[in-house]
């Protein structure tokens, strides 16, 4: 462990059997631009996940698998039907999904865990591996310094209460109202999600060192959100890792029980 800090709370530890690995990925913003290249990419997903379903003992996807998503009681999105196929597979057969709630598919519920066997993480998740790898992982979205609107907004979108009054916009209307706001607010940002502003700047390597003086240091912190494949040590805490996205890098990360190493898929069906 980094630093020789001495860890004060794990949520989750795995005993990783010999020749399993866990998986990490995030970001495939599933229903945008459009159908079409939502299909692409879906498709190659699933790909990916019948690649490494051999060896997979835990597969954490990370938010914003889907660019937007809502719980209703009586209705799902009629789209994205090959990857939750395959997701109920996997757990079928003994893989342990996790999902974590992203800024686009906050608003999930019950589903997942009923009907695909998922593990719902609405927040961060600190594990141990064979009781010698530390992880701390989330997202990624409103940690850190900076940014105190989206945190508001998030908190307001959080509200049960407004998960209740959503739920009474008929889908039709509800499902194309919220990706256009996915949309607009895509649209109005700086475009810069994707660069890496270095270790002073990078509001998530911030939160890993204050998560590392509060619970002590992690080996890796691993997140979403920021669309950029990076590894980066930080001395003294651990190791940064960013799954970069499903957009542009189809990246993700791969952990062997002792290292955590980023890769990217070279499927057949890269778009």
């Amino acid at each position: 462990m980094p630093n020789g800090m001495q860890m004060t709370k794990t949520d989750l530890n795995i005993q990783l059997p010999e020749g399993k690995k866990l998986y990490f990925v995030s970001d495939a913003h599933l229903g945008f631009p459009n159908e079409t290249e939502s299909r692409k990419r879906e498709k190659l997903l699933v790909e990916w996940l019948e690649t490494i379903e051999k060896n997979a003992a835990h597969v954490f996807l990370l938010g914003d698998m889907f660019d937007f998503w809502f719980d209703y009681k009586h209705a799902a999105p009629r789209n994205h039907i090959r990857l939750l196929g395959k997701l109920a597979d996997m757990t079928d057969n003994g893989i342990q999904i996790h999902y974590f709630f992203g800024n686009h598919d906050m608003w999930l519920n019950d589903y997942f865990k009923k009907e695909l066997g998922i593990k719902l993480h609405p927040d961060d998740l600190k594990i141990s591996v064979n009781h010698t790898l530390y992880i701390y992982m989330a997202h990624g979205d409103g940690l850190g310094p900076g940014d105190p609107m989206y945190k508001f907004l998030k908190k307001i979108f959080r509200n049960p209460v407004a998960k209740f009054l959503y739920k009474w916009i008929h889908p039709d209307i509800g499902i194309p109202l919220a990706r256009w706001f996915s949309k607009t607010s895509r649209n109005s940002s700086s475009g810069s999600t994707t660069d890496f502003l270095g270790e002073d700047k990078e509001h998530l390597i911030i939160h890993s060192k204050e998560i590392a003086q509060k619970y002590g240091a992690f080996d890796y912190y691993i997140y979403g959100h920021r669309h950029h494949m990076v590894t980066y040590p930080i001395p003294g805490y651990g190791i940064y890792i960013n799954t970069g996205d499903w957009l542009n890098h189809f990246s993700y990360a791969v952990c062997d029980g002792k290292n955590i190493t980023l890769k990217q898929f070279k499927g057949r069906s890269k778009p």
